[in-house]
């Protein structure tokens, strides 16, 4: 699994022209599922990110999770994460789990990630063509690789 993990001051995910979730301070999770993820790479990925501390305390140092913070968490599946760009300029998506094995994962992330945080985190909806809006606060993004460990 591969995420694309962004502080947000608001974020709104758009299906069809109209807001279908929305957050305000928190975190948007941009999450990419691949081929022979499991359950164990959903655990560690949701223990990251309920514990990184990447929210400022009252002396403007990145220091909170996101519970201390109070912020919320959105979730957005995105397949694109595995793409691969090695050959030409189309990229390929072989390497991202098809929706059997994807959209099962999925639905456990989002399990799993409300258990570790004590409320349902926002989310799009698996395979549908949504518009993500966001407002990056800091900017602070980054990058978590389950199978790296980093």
């Amino acid at each position: 699994m591969r995420i694309v993990l962004q502080r947000v001051r608001e974020a709104s995910v758009y299906i069809g022209g109209k807001v279908h979730s929305s957050i305000g301070p928190g975190m948007v999770v941009l999450l990419g599922i691949e081929t022979g993820d499991t359950d164990q790479d959903a655990a560690w990925l949701v223990k990251k990110i309920a514990g990184l501390r990447i929210f400022d305390d009252a002396g403007r140092v990145m220091n909170l999770d996101l519970a201390a913070s109070g912020g919320r968490v959105m979730v957005v599946s995105q397949f694109t994460l595995h793409a691969s760009t090695r050959k030409g300029n189309r990229p390929s998506y072989i390497r991202a789990a098809g929706e059997g094995e994807a959209r099962p994962l999925y639905e456990r992330f989002l399990g799993l990630l409300a258990e570790a945080t004590g409320r349902e985190p926002a989310a799009g909806i698996f395979g549908a063509h949504m518009q993500v809006a966001l407002v990056n606060d800091g900017p602070v993004t980054i990058i978590i690789d389950s199978k790296l460990r980093e």
